[in-house]
Order: C-alpha cells, then structure tokens, then sequence
C-alpha cells in the first residue's frame, strides 16, 4: 500500500525542490558572467568596466538599434572600411556570457575572407530580427553581472566610480546603450559588426575556416 504524503509536506518539499533549482541556475549564471569577464580580460586587458558593461548588453540588444536604413548603414560601413587604419584581433568573438550576437571584426572583408555583400546581409538581418529585451530585465540582469563583478575585486579598475555613475544614470533614463572607453578604443581600435550566432554559423563561419 502506498503511501501518500500530505498536500502540506508536498508543497514544503516541491518549494524545496525549487529553491535548489533557482540557487543551481544561479549559479551556473554567476559561472558563466565571470568565464565571460575573464575572457575579456585576457584578450583584452585595459578594459574597463564601460568595456565590460558594452559586451553584456550587446548579447541582449545588438548594436542597439533597428537598421531602418540600409542605404546609410552601408555606406557607413564603406566608409570605415576605407579609413581604418588597422584590423587586429581575432576574427570573431561572443558578446556577453550567452553569445546570442558574436562580433564578427571587419578584418575579414579587409582580408578578403567574405564578400561585402554577404557580410552586410547577414548584419542587417541580424540586427533587425534581435528579440526585444526590456531595459527593466537588462537592469536585473546587469545587477547580477555587477555583483559578479565585485566578487571578483574588479572595482579597482580604472576610472571604475566614474563610469559605474555613467552607467547608473543611463539606466535610470530607461536607456542602456554605451560607447567603448576611451582607453579600450586607443588600444585595440575596435571595427566589428554585430552578428546573430545562428546566422554567423551557418552562412559566415563557413567562409572564414576555409582561409
């Protein structure tokens, strides 16, 4: 004959149950913010917490807006094309600590890896098909990240005060865009464009493992 728990001790276990859940999931986020930071850190060392903050909320947003005019965005793109003055890093690289958008460096047009075209339609239909995120769950999540943050003793890098300020206020507005620090664009002149993963997998990694 079997046994039946009562509904009261049911309840208290599956409550039990989900509180392990939630602290496991949680954690298992906290892992993956701070493999994303260290990541950073090591392929970027004079990244500042604006650098940080940036890669974050691209896995979310993108470059933070829908391309409505192609026409410009790719004369833009053209445009920076011919103007840089160097292409270094690595070919591609995940942004924040899901890797929903990858940014994908402009050095493989310079070099010749992807055609122009294909590049900027892949761009183009990542950006315009980014799923909404609202800036209230990018403030929650950003406190997560902030605490990772401070867990790892990173309040020390430069400037940090100054642009956790920045950072703040922008948020408050209901906005979350920010631009790379000033330190982080000197030393690694940063060209990229914003990628959806499924997209890069299937229609541009292909061109750039065959070099």
């Amino acid at each position: 004959m079997k046994t039946l728990i009562p509904y009261t001790w049911a309840a208290a276990l599956l409550m039990v149950g989900l509180m392990v859940c939630t602290q496991a999931n949680g954690q298992t986020r906290k892992q993956k913010i701070r493999a994303a930071i260290e990541r950073q850190r090591t392929d970027y060392p004079k990244s500042e917490l604006q650098d940080l903050y940036k890669s974050f909320f691209q896995d979310r947003f993108g470059p933070g807006h829908i391309i409505a005019d192609t026409t410009s965005a790719g004369s833009y793109l053209r445009q920076e094309m011919a103007t840089a003055k160097r292409f270094e890093g690595a070919y591609y690289e995940p942004t924040g600590f899901e890797g929903n958008l990858l940014r994908v460096n402009l050095r493989v047009l310079h070099e010749g890896l992807i055609d122009y075209d294909t590049f900027f339609s892949a761009f183009v239909r990542s950006v315009n098909s980014i799923k909404p995120y609202t800036v209230k769950k990018w403030k929650k999540e950003w406190r997560l990240i902030r605490q990772v943050i401070g867990d790892m003793g990173l309040e020390n890098l430069p400037h940090f005060a100054v642009q956790e300020a920045q950072i703040n206020a922008v948020l408050e507005k209901g906005e979350y865009q920010m631009d790379h620090s000033d330190t982080y664009s000197e030393a690694y002149d940063p060209h990229y464009r914003i990628v959806e993963r499924r997209i890069f997998e299937r229609e541009l990694l292909p061109l750039i493992e065959r070099r």
